[in-house]
């Protein structure tokens, strides 16, 4: 299996976890308050990261003589990362949840998956060059969205509002997996390191603006351990390790099915109804990310500026 297809397949596992995970999202929320539920479930993913940074950094030092100096270069660099990523990660996670509980699960998902197009924007920024194909991915993707997602209009609510500060940090965030993939870097740490960070800054605000008790939280104990170790733990951690092998657009596309397969798993778990309008969004979202996948000249390259 070559690496291109390895980092797509991760990646596309990460978006069914995050889709079906958005059920017990919904959940959570009648237990405990946003930054609360936020709070636990990064603390979840950093504990079940431990023993896997522990098992995965004996195997990558033994791919080098020099084991100390590599060790601390990747210690660094893996620190450092996760600490940003954790930083990008906190804000989407946190006003995404502020967000939703303001607005319609239909305009949340719309509004947030329109980082798959801020992702190539803050790419031109950064000079990246993005092949035209991928921009025709970008509009059929975001014509899908809006069929699978928008039903009663969209006039913008203050919900609607933390929703897209929500989307432009994930694109943030996608952004900074990129340029630290670049780098001598541990994908597991830099994931392990990030959900303590989300952890320890949504702890504050938790402590802040809400009044979190040991009942709540084991009141949603289902629900947090479901996105604390397999959409926190697991999926964020194939992200980081899907993106060192596509580029940041394509690997946005493809995760941007989170928004699918979590209206299929609401239609097939909660035995919710989808309609032929809904239907129709589905298949135009998985129509513009299959063409993004197809080998095309030029289609999957970006120029990749280093500026550590």
């Amino acid at each position: 299996m070559g690496n291109h297809l390895k980092g797509n397949l991760m990646l596309l596992v990460t978006a069914i976890i995050w889709g079906s995970a958005f059920v017990a999202q919904s959940a959570g929320m009648e237990y405990v308050e946003p930054f609360t539920y936020n709070m636990a479930r990064s603390i979840i993913g950093f504990l079940v990261l431990i023993p896997v940074v522990i098992i995965f950094r004996k195997k990558a030092l033994t791919e080098t003589k020099d084991l100390k100096l590599r060790e601390k270069a990747i210690n660094k660099n893996s620190i450092i990362g996760g600490i940003f990523c954790g930083i990008a990660l906190c804000i989407a996670s946190n006003y995404q949840q502020v967000g939703i509980s303001m607005t319609t699960a239909g305009k949340a998902g719309f509004i947030t998956a329109l980082y798959i197009i801020l992702v190539p924007i803050l790419g031109i920024f950064l000079g990246k060059k993005i092949p035209k194909i991928i921009w025709l991915c970008v509009t059929i993707a975001i014509i899908g969205f809006y069929l699978l997602c928008i039903k009663d209009g969209f006039v913008i609510s203050k919900g609607d509002f933390y929703c897209l500060i929500c989307a432009v940090c994930f694109s943030i965030h996608i952004m900074t997996i990129d340029y630290f993939s670049a780098f001598d870097t541990d994908g597991v740490m830099i994931s392990c390191v990030q959900f303590l960070t989300a952890g320890l800054i949504s702890l504050v605000l938790a402590l802040l603006f809400e009044t979190p008790t040991l009942n709540a939280i084991w009141d949603a104990r289902i629900t947090i351990l479901y996105a604390g170790v397999l959409s926190s733990g697991v999926a964020y951690t194939l992200q980081i390790l899907g993106q060192r092998y596509t580029t940041p657009t394509v690997a946005t596309l493809i995760m941007s099915l989170e928004s699918v397969f979590a209206a299929l798993s609401g239609w097939v778990i909660l035995n919710e109804s989808l309609s032929g309008r809904e239907l129709l969004g589905c298949i135009v979202v998985f129509t513009a990310v299959i063409l993004a996948q197809i080998p095309l000249p030029a289609l999957h390259k970006e120029k990749h500026v280093m500026c550590m």
